[in-house]
């Protein structure tokens, strides 16, 4: 490794940050994270903290996880790669589908499909969904409906159904026939509306009028989060998500889950999906299906549209996507690995006892400060902070106050990711109960900061 004078003269001089200014990276070098043990990071110069972060909603298992680790070094040594485009497979990958099919059983999803990472996922599900209609003998059906505050990464179908002008705007026109629908997301809403339950029937209007406006027999499938994450950890209520396979299965669209971040045990359940009771269609997955130690992600499929592809004699069911890297060896030697350990840890019973602990300890630190317009989680390990200037008027905090508060965090104690007015945590699943109070108490030096 380079000298530390050599790494921080040379910091975001020669490369662009993903969603990042350039010119802000320029001015404001983000920090260089040189270690991790555990649930910790170390920066260049030495200093220790909790990552609150979970790397990026991927790390469940903490970082140094022994199996993982050796999982990819055993791959490494024996097949490094080997394409699995149609007339070659490998080992590693046929043992992972195999687990995933155990896995999400209860889900009611029998097939894997591999990709690279989230958006590889999300922009697959879509082609499929588009595709399974093809196959049945309705190709008009090419819309996509989803929410607004959704998140579904960066592809061109993926930020067609982003429901964030922040993932939109600058890389307009996007595809056409992407329709989005209010979220239920009770602190801003179009309908003014505070109840949960009230909101999701409100919600749930609004798609099927979106639905009978469009009309049903032009519209592919519906993509929503369980939770949805980038967007702020909104939750929505119980009945929301059953409600959408309802309307769903009453108009032909399929559903899509969107669990990037919510597979494998994050919302205390094994899927966001399972969460609420619900079976989708397709689920996107990837983030800790290899505990971010290597890209790698998949689609899962359920058994009613497997069934059309397999069946299909037309040759409209040849599936024209893959990836240089889907199926590959080691990726599904650290898949296979983290499935393991998931599994022997039981990472969703910690997630749920953890998560009940840190959001009792931020319903404190909401009592105790007014620049938290909006408190929001309680559903495993994933919540965040909506900060304010005004209360009343639910004015969103200034970008400069909010970089306070994750800078005093910072030093205190834990790294905590920023997104708009939003502080969001979403730690390693395999989180202590000091470890919840060294982010709380981080939080408050953040918030202090911030209301000094």
């Amino acid at each position: 490794m380079k000298d530390e004078n050599f790494l921080k003269e040379n910091n975001a001089r020669h490369m662009w940050h993903p969603m990042a200014h350039p010119a802000d990276s320029l001015e404001n070098p983000p920090d260089i994270i040189t270690e991790a043990e555990g649930v910790q990071i170390v920066d260049i110069d030495g200093h220790r903290t909790v990552d609150a972060v979970g790397g990026l909603w991927n790390v469940n298992l903490g970082y140094s996880c022994a199996p993982v680790k050796a999982a990819i070094a055993a791959q490494l040594d024996r097949l490094p790669y080997y394409s699995t485009f149609r007339g070659t497979s490998n080992d590693a990958v046929i043992e992972l589908s195999y687990m995933l099919r155990e896995f999400f059983a209860p889900d009611g999803l029998s097939r894997a499909f591999f990709t690279s990472g989230g958006s590889d996922s999300v922009e697959v599900s879509l082609r499929l969904a588009r595709q399974y209609h093809k196959i049945r003998g309705e190709p008009g059906r090419v819309k996509f409906l989803s929410l607004k505050k959704g998140y579904h990464g960066t592809h061109t179908l993926g930020a067609s159904v982003n429901g964030n002008a922040n993932f939109r705007t600058q890389y307009e026109p996007l595809m056409a026939g992407c329709h989005h629908i209010p979220a239920p997301y009770p602190y801003r809403n179009p309908f003014n509306e505070t109840d949960p339950a009230r909101l999701a029937q409100l919600c749930l209007a609004a798609l099927e009028d979106e639905i009978r406006f469009q009309g049903a027999e032009t519209i592919a499938a519906f993509i929503m989060e369980p939770v949805l994450g980038a967007g702020g950890v909104i939750t929505p209520h119980e009945s929301f998500m059953p409600g959408v396979r309802e309307i769903c299965d009453r108009h032909g669209i399929l559903l899509i889950a969107d669990e990037v971040i919510t597979a494998f045990g994050r919302t205390g359940s094994w899927s966001g999906s399972r969460h609420w009771g619900v079976k989708p269609d397709l689920m996107c997955t990837a983030k800790a299906i290899t505990n971010g130690y290597f890209p790698f992600g998949a689609v899962m499929v359920a058994e009613a549209v497997t069934e059309v592809f397999e069946q299909d004699r037309s040759g409209k069911g040849f599936i024209g996507s893959g990836y240089t890297y889907s199926g590959h060896p080691v990726g599904a030697a650290a898949a296979i690995a983290c499935l393991k350990e998931t599994g022997r840890l039981q990472v969703k019973d910690n997630a749920a006892a953890r998560g009940a602990q840190l959001f009792k300890g931020l319903q404190a630190l909401a009592a105790k400060y007014d620049v938290i317009g909006d408190l929001r989680g309680g559903h495993g390990l994933m919540c965040a902070l909506e900060l304010v200037s005004d209360p009343a008027a639910k004015t969103p905090i200034d970008m400069e106050t909010i970089g306070r508060v994750q800078r005093a965090a910072y030093e205190a104690g834990a790294m905590v990711r920023v997104s708009g007015p939003n502080i969001i945590l979403s730690p390693p699943l395999v989180l202590t109960a000091t470890d919840v109070q060294t982010i709380l108490s981080a939080l408050d030096a953040g918030l202090a900061a911030a209301a000094g």
